[in-house]
């Protein structure tokens, strides 16, 4: 749901899925039978989960960066390609995509791409994917999926996002608190929320002797 629905079209989507080698096969398999179940069209229409790219620009991008995925990490586990033909000719549509074996120097695991594609990246272990998932210049959100309650507060204390989630999506999560990110993700103070009255109040301190 984080990384494709809304066409990835959201500031908080998943771009990078971070997978401990112990489970990673299992995990990239049934991830990827799952997305080719997804069906893509026109988003007012009950049973699509995928909808086109806002415009030609965007549609431009996500083509783009799906060519730069194949240059750095080889063809996709499913989907890269623009849809066209019946039901498809009116809009910019494109499957979703998962590439897999992503390294931290490649640039879709750098780089905000803002469409329906996924990096899949291997980790040794928890530490691993900690450091991984904080070797980038975005924080704006990040999302685990755990069972360890321990993992879950130690991911929430060490994590570089400014919005946390555990087990839920990195999007679609309505934040009715201070939205906002950190490192490049950030551009002053936080929205909604108490933060969001702060940024129009001005306070004054005053020390009165009567």
């Amino acid at each position: 749901n984080g990384a494709f629905f809304s066409t990835g079209q959201k500031c908080t989507a998943t771009s990078r899925a971070i997978v401990e080698d112990a489970i990673y096969d299992r995990f990239a398999a049934a991830l990827v039978e799952a997305t080719k179940k997804l069906k893509v069209g026109n988003g007012m229409l009950p049973g699509i989960d995928i909808g086109p790219a806002v415009d030609e620009g965007q549609l431009e991008t996500n083509l783009r960066y799906i060519e730069i995925g194949r240059r750095e990490a080889g063809e996709p586990l499913c989907g890269g390609n623009r849809l066209t033909g019946a039901g498809y000719d009116k809009g910019y549509f494109v499957e979703p995509t998962i590439f897999g074996n992503v390294t931290e120097s490649m640039r879709i695991a750098q780089e905000e791409i803002f469409g329906p594609v996924l990096a899949l990246m291997r980790a040794k272990d928890f530490e691993d994917a900690l450091r991984i998932a904080n070797n980038i210049p975005f924080g704006l959100s990040a999302s685990i999926q755990t069972t360890n309650l321990t993992r879950a507060y130690e991911y929430i204390y060490r994590m570089e996002a400014g919005l946390l989630t555990v087990n839920l999506p990195s999007a679609g999560v309505e934040y009715q608190l201070p939205f906002g990110g950190t490192k490049d993700s950030s551009f002053g103070p936080k929205e909604q929320g108490p933060a969001a009255m702060e940024f129009y109040s001005d306070y004054k301190t005053v020390y009165l002797k009567y």
